[in-house]
Order: structure tokens, then C-alpha cells, then sequence
């Protein structure tokens, strides 16, 4: 794989640490004064232009949604920090991601402000909350993510989807769309320095994609899922199965992990 030479990587740093620092000033100073509307705008060219700074190409498949799509739950799968940048660079969503995120330095002021919202894993009724906060967001028309594999995994395999969260799809009469994301080396295979997964610290990881020339991720959004009549494990089996066809058919060019 192609490494980026010194000197563009710096030039990368650099541009990532001044477009990180304008995203500071715009969540602490505009987006609490903006719309919901114009938020979710802003997010959504903030993040195209930090995947633009990591040289991160962003390859969609399917049908991608449009700017008006609304009160609608997007699934995927989990393997880097970087999804959650890809998905709002197409589509502007509320995500719900782990409590710990909440502490991260930087990064988590920005996701807070954006108006992710945090479980507490630990606390096994803050799913309850969770659930009732997701349902009132998708009944005012905005769209939400989570990842229900509750973790990363390094890009080869996919884990169990946790299924608690998608029942606020089902009773705020929701739609889910599944999306299975990728990061493909130039041969096709997964990019394992991509991952941000097991030990691996955020300024590693950043470290691994600054050094990567041409990081690719793949987005493919699948046909979306009605929820009417449905039970939370049943959309939830649906949803993994439909993502797990297209990940497997992405990894058939090699030997894939047991599922």
C-alpha cells in the first residue's frame, strides 16, 4: 500500500488541525443559533471538508438520500471514528454513540454539540431514555444513526446487532435504512489501518490514516426497511442480514473471518 510522502502528511496535519479549530468556533458560536435545519447543513459540509483534509474519498453505492430525507434511522456497521464523518458528509443525522465519546478531547465537544446523543452502557434502563429521546427526533423529522454492533471491529467481520435502540423507529413509525460501510485498499481488500479498533489510540489511528495515500471508504445504502407491523428483533435480524450480504460480498475475493 502507498504511504503519503512526509511532507503531504504535514500538510495534511495542518489543514486538519485549522479545520478543527473552525469547527470549534462554529459549535460553540453559530450552531447553538441556528435552526435544526441549517445545523444539520453546516455538519454536513464540515465533515465533507475534514474527510477533503484526510484526503478520505468517500464512494457511494445505492441509492444515497437526499438532503430532504427525513425522520428516517440509519443502521451500519462499525469500524472507524471516520464512518461517523462519511455518513454526515451524505446525510445530516443525530448519532448515538457510547457515554465515554462525551469525554474525548476535542472530538467529543464537537459530537456533543452536534447534538449526538449518549448512552450510558453501564446503566442498563438508559436504553429506556435513549430510546424515548431517539422516538421524539425522528417524530420532529430528524434523522438518526447508530451503530448496533455497540462497537468497532477492525474491518473484516461484523459482530451481533444489539436490537433495544431500534424500537423508537418502530414507534415513531420510522423507517430504517441499512447501510453497510467498507474501507477497501486499492486490491479491494479491507484497509486494516483504517480501523479504529482494539488498542488503538485516536492520535494512532489519525497518525495510520494521515499516513495511508489514497483512503478510500465505501458507503452502500441498501433498500430502507418499513417498521409497520414489525418487532424491534425482527428489523433488527432484517437489517443485519441485508448489510451482512453486501460486507460479504466485498470480502469474497479473500478468505473471510467466520461470521
Amino acid at each position: 500500500m502507498q504511504q503519503t510522502p512526509s511532507f503531504l502528511r504535514y500538510y495534511r496535519i495542518l489543514r486538519v488541525i485549522v479545520h478543527t479549530l473552525v469547527g470549534l468556533v462554529i459549535a460553540a458560536g453559530v450552531l447553538p443559533l441556528v435552526s435544526a435545519y441549517r445545523r444539520g447543513l453546516i455538519i454536513r459540509w464540515w465533515c465533507h471538508i475534514l474527510l477533503k483534509c484526510f484526503n478520505i474519498q468517500v464512494n457511494t453505492f445505492g441509492s444515497p438520500p437526499g438532503v430532504t430525507t427525513k425522520s428516517t434511522m440509519f443502521v451500519a456497521n462499525h469500524i472507524s471514528w471516520s464512518d461517523i464523518h462519511a455518513l454526515n458528509s451524505i446525510i445530516p443525522v443525530r448519532f448515538i454513540a457510547k457515554l465515554e465519546i462525551k469525554s474525548w478531547p476535542v472530538f467529543g465537544y464537537l459530537v456533543t454539540k452536534s447534538g449526538t446523543l449518549f448512552i450510558n452502557r453501564t446503566i442498563r434502563r438508559d436504553a429506556a431514555r435513549i430510546v424515548e429521546m431517539t422516538t421524539d427526533s425522528l417524530r420532529q423529522f430528524e434523522n438518526v444513526c447508530f451503530f448496533p454492533e455497540g462497537t468497532t471491529t477492525d474491518g473484516t467481520h461484523m459482530l451481533p446487532f444489539k436490537s433495544s435502540i431500534v424500537q423508537a423507529a418502530i414507534d415513531a413509525e420510522a423507517s430504517i435504512w441499512p447501510v453497510t460501510v467498507y474501507y477497501p485498499t486499492p486490491s479491494g481488500e479491507p484497509n486494516l489501518k483504517m480501523a479504529f479498533a482494539g488498542e488503538t489510540t485516536m492520535i494512532e489511528s489519525i497518525d495510520q490514516i494521515l499516513r495511508i495515500k489514497y483512503p478510500v471508504v465505501e458507503l452502500h445504502f441498501l433498500a430502507p426497511i418499513a417498521c409497520q407491523g414489525q418487532t424491534r428483533q425482527s428489523v433488527t435480524h432484517l437489517a443485519r442480514e441485508v448489510i451482512m450480504t453486501t460486507f460479504k460480498q466485498r470480502l469474497a475475493h479473500q478468505h473471510a473471518k467466520d461470521f
